[in-house]
């Protein structure tokens, strides 16, 4: 889901709001929880997951063009946890799906090409 769709959803779930004032919120959300991480501060939505921002130290890499090796310096990069809740709502519609395309198997097989095995989610379990 894309920003702009994120917001099309709120403006239709909510006739009250404009979709001009949703478009405010949505942004002034993001932009807040943008400025709290370049704070160094950690973002905790219950039941949704938690914001945090990881330290990736300094390395050496290679410059894949002309493979020569290049140091890359250390960062910070956020880090996204996802909480109890929306991991067992996002596995349990996964059941679901599974469930409703006929189940899965311990022998079901998986074609190399993805979706022309007998499961169409055998990628997912085998992978994920």
């Amino acid at each position: 889901m894309t920003k702009s769709e994120l917001i099309a959803l709120l403006a239709s779930r909510y006739p009250q709001l404009a979709a001009r004032d949703t478009d405010i919120a949505v942004k002034t959300v993001l932009d807040a929880m943008t400025q709290a991480l370049v704070n160094g501060q950690r973002i905790e939505i219950r039941g949704f997951g938690s914001f945090s921002l990881s330290m990736r130290s300094p390395r050496v890499g290679r410059n894949p063009k002309s493979g020569e090796k290049v140091m890359v310096p250390a960062k910070q990069v956020p880090h996204f946890k996802a909480g109890k809740e929306l991991r067992e709502r996002v596995d349990a519609a996964f059941d679901a799906e599974v469930k409703a395309a006929g189940g899965f198997t311990e022998d079901s097989s998986y074609s190399e090409s993805e979706g022309e095995g007998e499961n169409p989610f055998a990628a997912r379990i085998m992978h994920g």
